[in-house]
């Protein structure tokens, strides 16, 4: 995803297109129910320096962040949601 997302910003970029990726780190859904209570929960947390999980919504900003004029001349760039995990 990172190398389509550089490639498709380089191709597009003359029309000013912007193309940009988001890693995000653990995200509370269904998904990562299991993990929110007890042992498996804490070791997790325990490595993301803002010790949470991400909301839907801590993505979501971040996606309407890049898509609009805020982000205007970013492009080609994985924007990591994470709460720090990758440090």
């Amino acid at each position: 995803i990172i190398g389509f997302t550089k490639s498709v910003a380089k191709e597009l970029g003359s029309r000013n297109i912007r193309c940009n990726a988001i890693a995000p780190g653990f995200v509370e859904t269904d998904m990562t129910s299991y993990l929110k209570e007890g042992e498996a929960a804490d070791k997790y947390k325990a490595g993301i320096p803002l010790g949470k999980f991400a909301s839907p919504e801590d993505i979501a900003n971040a996606c309407l962040f890049l898509a609009s004029d805020l982000s205007s001349y970013i492009t080609g760039q994985t924007l990591s949601v994470c709460g720090g995990l990758n440090i």
